[in-house]
């Protein structure tokens, strides 16, 4: 390994391949429709879990365990999604893995609204974490390949479209949550959506073997199980676990807010369902600006100052909302929390595609570490909050924001020409 660049150093790009300016622009605009996708789905359904709770009549402690199945199937989603991708490709596992997440929001609807079983929701919160880890793995690597083609930055749009997506599910649900729609009637429609969407999104994403697609007149390809087996072979490598370390911690910040700050601004500060759904809003709103903005602040100071810088802003946003009393201290730390959890996941995909042959792979990997903590650091919240109160169990997200902080050098923008 060579000695570290500086962090200002231009990321190395490779050739741009062979495409069009035309085919590439489709490409990327497939993509930020699977990212919104992604997102719209997530929020329609965790907006509205405070009336999923009372129409199963379940506690903190129960939503927790609740989430913690949906969480477990997602871990499975993860975990499958390299095999998954080796051997279909990302087009087809794009397809698949938001329509199983669509089913399981019916399922959610149903089982809460139409039913009122709780064992049908948490089979639709299965289903929903089975397919969306799957495509959050599978999008994020198809993104890798789309920024290399492209010869730019692009991976802090693709996650601000997906932030996009969860601003318009969560405002849509408060909108449904006023006007007292039922929560089965609201995710169906959703569903159809979703399905609707990806169906024509992924016509636009051209075929790459890099990413398991047979590409067409292409000369026979290694079985997918010894691609699978090369893939694991990136886990051996320190610097990428400490990006890990850093997408760990932002990923945790988000999650939690996703699932958790509806609740605890109704349990924890006593506002009803909608307000709960409008700080979500508001969360997401601020992540999606840090997004969409973040990519020419970074080209100017680089990733490791902004990434501590983030770090600071999203403790400070968290204490907030934790210990504020005005209504203006809880909306400021929501905003805060979400500016500073905005850029770690996106910088951190980035720099685990910093290779010249294991792109794919790398981004896979530490996308699996960052959407483990998205997925159990929520249920971990829950079973916190029911033992010290929900806003005392989110401190534990302070302490994961330090880590990333500390762990953000492991980022820095290194050479592939000069090799890893």
């Amino acid at each position: 390994m060579t000695s570290p660049t500086p962090d200002t150093q231009p990321t190395y790009v490779p050739h741009r391949g062979t495409r069009d300016r035309r085919e590439l622009a489709a490409w990327r605009n497939a993509l930020f429709a699977v990212f919104f996708l992604s997102g719209f789905g997530l929020s329609a359904w965790v907006a509205r879990l405070p009336a999923i709770r009372d129409d199963v009549g379940l506690s903190t402690a129960a939503v927790g365990l609740v989430l913690l199945a949906g969480s477990g199937a997602s871990i499975i989603g993860l975990v499958g999604a390299p095999p998954l991708l080796a051997r279909i490709g990302a087009r087809a596992g794009m397809v698949g893995a938001l329509a199983t997440a669509s089913l399981g929001l019916v399922a959610i609807g149903a089982g809460a609204t139409v039913f009122g079983a709780l064992p049908l929701v948490v089979v639709g919160l299965a289903l929903f974490g089975l397919g969306n880890g799957a495509v959050d793995v599978i999008m994020n690597v198809d993104a890798a390949e789309a920024e290399r083609e492209i010869g730019r930055t692009i991976m802090p749009l693709m996650h601000a479209f997906f932030s996009i997506g969860t601003v318009v599910g969560a405002g849509i649900a408060a909108g449904a949550a006023a006007l007292g729609m039922a929560v089965a009637v609201h995710l169906s429609i959703v569903a159809v959506v979703v399905v609707g969407g990806v169906l024509v999104a992924v016509r636009f994403v051209p075929r790459r073997e890099a990413v398991g697609d047979p590409a067409p007149g292409s000369a026979a390809r290694e079985p997918w199980s010894a691609r699978f087996r090369a893939g694991l072979s990136v886990w051996g490598d320190p610097r990428l676990l400490l990006i890990g370390v850093v997408i760990l911690g932002m990923a945790f910040a988000e999650g939690s807010a996703n699932d958790w700050i509806a609740i605890a601004t109704v349990d924890g500060h006593g506002f009803d369902e909608t307000a709960g759904a409008l700080m979500l809003t508001a969360f997401m709103v601020a992540m999606t600006t840090g997004r969409m903005l973040g990519g020419p602040v970074i080209d100017r100071f680089g990733r490791v100052p902004v990434l501590r810088a983030l770090a600071v802003i999203a403790i400070a946003g968290l204490a907030l909302f934790i210990f504020g009393t005005a209504t203006w201290m809880l909306v400021a730390g929501a905003v805060l929390w979400g500016v500073g959890a905005s850029l770690g996941f996106p910088v951190g995909m980035s720099a685990a595609a910093d290779h010249p042959t294991q792109s794919a792979a790398r981004v896979s990997a530490v996308a699996i570490i960052g959407y483990m903590a998205f997925l159990v650091g929520p249920p971990l919240i829950g079973f916190l909050g029911e033992q010290f109160g929900i806003l005392n169990g989110l401190l534990v997200v302070l302490g994961l924001m330090v880590l990333s902080g500390l762990a953000a050098p492991a980022a820095r923008a290194r050479s592939r020409a000069a090799g890893m």
